[in-house]
């Protein structure tokens, strides 16, 4: 005869009151070192300090987030899995609408294209500091491991997801490739789409750097002076960027 082992009653509340334990201490380490990289920057992050805030022994800490370089780590990740979460929920919700186009033939790839685009620069205005986390200069000292990259990959794999829907319905116009990218056009999707055109890889490649561009500059401050009605102008930019990468509509 056998016997079932199971945890007893007492000692699964005992371990659930101890997640939820370390849940709330990490996510207070979290909210923290947030608040230092918007008063200090993300080089100046220390753990002596965010203990020092918490009310927290050093060595306790520790036990949390290893290292500086650890819990750089994990708000890199909560960053770009924010990021990529407003991205993502943008694009459901005005599929999910079906506003009709001029045409009036739903929520074309162009638009949600644009959508996208809108997403990453409403967030990034909310988010100025996390964003600078991510998009803005390198941390001295600190390299970001292989961990961060599904995280940093959910926009580029939404804009991605919109164009493969466009050609397969027939409606991306191929961009041109200039002579002598061909080898690099060809590398570029095989290693993230291979089931896209090269020139639609590339242009699209080109495009995310631009969005980045776009966006970075109006959350550092270097549209000041030069472009005065922000929105309007992202839009224009975003749907230049949507016709560059192929979408027609």
């Amino acid at each position: 005869m056998t016997t079932s082992r199971s945890t007893p009653p007492g000692a699964r509340a005992t371990q659930g009151a101890r997640a939820r334990a370390r849940q709330e201490v990490t996510a207070a380490i979290k909210d923290e070192a947030r608040r230092q990289l918007a008063a200090d920057g993300a080089a100046k992050l220390s753990l002596r300090a965010v203990a020092r805030e918490l009310g927290m022994v050093s060595s306790a800490l520790y036990r949390y987030f290893p290292s500086r370089d650890d819990l750089l780590t994990a708000l890199i990740i909560d960053a770009y899995d924010s990021l990529g979460a407003a991205a993502e929920e943008a694009d459901a919700a005005f599929r999910a609408i079906g506003e009709a186009g001029e045409a009036g033939e739903g929520p074309t790839p162009a638009r949600r294209w644009v959508t996208v685009c809108q997403a990453v620069r409403a967030w990034a205005l909310e988010h100025p500091h996390e964003y600078a986390l991510i998009y803005g200069s390198p941390v001295p000292g600190y390299t970001a491991p292989a961990t961060t990259v599904p995280a940093a990959s959910r926009v580029g794999l939404l804009l991605i997801a919109i164009l493969r829907e466009a050609y397969e319905g027939k409606g991306v116009a191929l961009p041109p490739l200039t002579p002598g990218v061909r080898a690099e056009a060809d590398r570029i999707a095989a290693d993230l789409a291979p089931d896209l055109p090269p020139e639609v890889m590339t242009a699209l490649v080109a495009a995310w750097a631009q969005l980045y561009g776009l966006v970075g500059f109006e959350v550092f401050g270097q549209f000041n002076k030069v472009v005065e009605d922000r929105a309007a102008f992202f839009t224009h930019a975003a749907t230049g960027l949507a016709h560059g990468v192929g979408l027609v509509k």
